[in-house]
């Protein structure tokens, strides 16, 4: 029994099974080997690519900036023709002149309207005068003619003065009437006019505004990607013409739901970069994705159908790249990187 236990091929045999035992103990980290830190290869950087596009169409009259240049905030990147939106905007500044210059005249007609209405009313009262007086007379003539005195032609007179004097009062007061209403239709237009001035302002407001998007600035400071527009195209509002990324970069991790567990916010990371010759640089876990990467695919699976294999789904996690790393400045969105996080690490050691 000895020697067969000491045969070369029952020890073969028996190491190349330990060997076996330690490898699938080794794969699914158990002890002796299991170890706290979680490392996963699905880890990219990431950052803001702004696209840059036109709000509007024209031709493209001067493209200052080429392929990969760095720009700051409010640098030059594309010029649209904007001859047409010049004129735009001169047409709407002339309708504007025009419907203030109405208002104007409105104002104008309302201070004439008041005037007429005080001639009016001066005229209503000398009319009221001359009735006091041609009723008086007519009752003197009255007074004269009882008691025999006045003739038949003064009674004629002093009557006809006084139902003159009595229609011109009726007439002055319709006049004022007139003068009244005259001003009442000028103030209603009043607002009418007020609102054709404001609707014009705004016209000229949003002819500025075209006049302005013929000239695309850099919205930040970052380096441009591939620049797409030529000189002399055409190009209609939405048209993409090249993109913009800042140098705010960051990690996403995408971890398996099993090494999930224990990671906490503010543990330290350590990543390497592939484009960076595996350079090692450090991070802290900033926050987690709040639903698995599958919940947000276009066409999401339905495991309520057919035969059905348990999946172990990845969950997103975020990682901020920790500051005053030379290297950290030469990421880019896009790479990708190998990140580890020690689950044991207590998240305020860094605080």
């Amino acid at each position: 029994m000895l020697k067969s236990l000491r045969s070369p091929a029952t020890i073969i045999t028996l190491l190349a099974g330990l060997v076996g035992a330690l490898l699938v103990l080794y794969a699914w980290r158990l002890p002796p080997f299991a170890t706290t830190v979680e490392t996963t290869d699905n880890a990219y950087v990431r950052g803001y690519v702004t696209i840059v596009s036109p709000q509007l169409s024209g031709y493209v009259s001067a493209v200052p900036v080429k392929d990969y240049e760095a720009v700051k905030a409010g640098q030059v990147l594309l010029k649209i023709d904007d001859r047409i939106y010049a004129q735009k905007l001169a047409q709407a500044k002339g309708t504007l002149d025009g419907q203030r210059a109405s208002l104007s005249n409105s104002h104008q007609q309302e201070l004439s309207g008041e005037a007429s209405i005080a001639s009016s009313q001066a005229q209503l009262d000398s009319a009221n005068a001359a009735l006091t007086r041609a009723r008086l007379a007519w009752e003197r003539v009255q007074s004269l003619s009882e008691k025999g005195i006045a003739t038949a032609s003064d009674v004629e007179t002093g009557q006809a003065t006084f139902e003159q004097a009595r229609a011109a009062v009726g007439q002055a007061n319709a006049a004022l009437e007139v003068s009244r209403q005259s001003l009442a239709t000028t103030l209603g237009m009043r607002a009418g006019l007020e609102a054709a001035v404001r609707s014009a302002e705004a016209a000229v407001q949003l002819a500025q505004i075209d006049l302005d998007n013929t000239t695309i600035a850099a919205p930040q400071d970052g380096t441009l990607g591939e620049v797409g527009a030529r000189l002399g195209q055409y190009v209609t509002a939405g048209t993409q013409l090249m993109a913009i990324v800042p140098k705010d970069v960051w990690i996403i991790a995408n971890f398996k739901e099993t090494q999930l567990d224990g990671m906490q916010i503010g543990q330290p990371v350590v990543f390497t970069v592939d484009a960076l010759n595996k350079t090692q640089l450090t991070g802290h876990v900033e926050r987690f994705s709040p639903a698995a990467g599958s919940e947000f695919s276009v066409i999401r699976a339905d495991n309520a159908t057919g035969n059905f294999t348990k999946v172990a789904q990845r969950v997103g996690v975020r990682v901020s790249i920790d500051p005053g790393q030379p290297l950290a400045g030469q990421l880019a969105p896009g790479m990708s990187v190998v990140v580890r996080i020690d689950k044991a690490a207590d998240p305020q050691a860094a605080k």
